[in-house]
């Protein structure tokens, strides 16, 4: 996944540490005017709320994602719930699953663990690798940048996808499959954060402070830390915010073809991969994972949307100006 985003330059504050107060406060008022991204935002929260509290969701329930419910399952309909709706009750909120019984909100609750947990573990891996490679390029020298910005080069050029459903069937059942997604998405995803990271440094350490600083004597993690990371700020948070839900996608696409979170663990692209043979005896088996990832998707990408315009104003008036021409 790839995006243009654009930097605004560093606030003048009199520190080169970076924005002061004033205009972080600035930032927000800007995000919350902007009211799709704040509802997007909320919406957010809340997922991540659900995910925390999924064991306390299900104990409130009284279910949990194992346990097999034998006598709600209609064999002689090839295992479909018996009930309307996939067998909501009050006993089980949104039903049960096809076949085994399981209680379907407990799996979801408890899947929005797994599915948002692997995508956040994975965009805080590629953030950091991304900042590593791309500082070391930016602020190396014309050897190093050439070496580095070579190897970037290749691992986006990289086919991740045919690479992780290799390296995903290969590796041991007993290695824990989430941690062992965020690895993978990780390592494979974080060529786009350092290529931006690299060509902000290159424009960064340039600039006036950036060159008192290195005349000060100041060392070069010093450099980066103090003078150039505040300047990659809002390119890196925007970014970061469009990887995430290509991450969720990514551990979607993954476990729906089986290569990914496994049972009895419990995700929504599992869940779907499980699913298929259902759209038709039992719809809501695959509406709610599917609805669910849809509005993940939709709301991380509204904010990051958001968050892009509120770091950097004049986006949104270069898009109006070529709207107005």
């Amino acid at each position: 996944m790839s995006a243009t985003v654009s930097t605004p330059p560093p606030a003048a504050s009199g520190s080169t540490t970076g924005p002061d107060a004033g205009a972080r406060r600035a930032v927000l008022r800007r995000f919350a005017a902007n009211r799709v991204a704040l509802v997007a935002a909320v919406v957010v929260g809340l997922l991540i709320l659900v995910a925390l509290a999924a064991p306390l969701l299900a104990a409130l329930e009284g279910q949990d994602p194992t346990s097999f419910h034998d006598n709600l399952i209609d064999s002689a309909r090839g295992g479909a719930p018996i009930g309307a709706f996939g067998g909501i009750s009050g006993d089980h909120w949104l039903g049960v699953e096809p076949t085994t019984g399981r209680d379907l909100f407990a799996r979801v609750v408890y899947g929005a663990q797994v599915s948002l947990g692997v995508a956040i573990g994975a965009t805080v891996l590629q953030v950091v690798l991304g900042l590593v490679f791309g500082l070391a390029a930016g602020l190396g020298g014309y050897v190093v940048d050439g070496v580095l910005g070579r190897f970037i080069d290749l691992i986006l050029a990289f086919p991740g996808l045919v690479f992780s459903i290799a390296l995903l069937a290969i590796v041991p059942s007993s290695f824990p499959r989430p941690v062992l997604l965020v690895v993978v998405l990780g390592v494979l995803g974080w060529a786009g954060v350092a290529r931006i990271v690299r060509g902000q440094s290159l424009t960064l350490r340039e600039s006036d402070y950036v060159a008192a600083s290195r005349l000060a004597g100041a060392h070069p993690v010093r450099v980066a830390r103090r003078e150039i990371l505040p300047g990659l700020a809002a390119p890196v948070l925007t970014y970061a915010a469009l990887l995430l839900p290509g991450n969720v996608v990514a551990e979607a696409a993954l476990s729906f073809l089986g290569i990914g979170v496994r049972p009895p663990t419990s995700s929504w692209g599992q869940m779907l991969s499980n699913a298929t043979t259902w759209f038709r005896g039992d719809p809501a088996y695959i509406l709610i994972p599917a609805g669910l990832l849809f509005l993940t998707v939709l709301v991380f990408t509204l904010v990051g949307d958001g968050l892009r315009t509120a770091l950097d104003p004049r986006s949104k008036a270069r898009v109006q100006g070529r709207s107005a021409t």
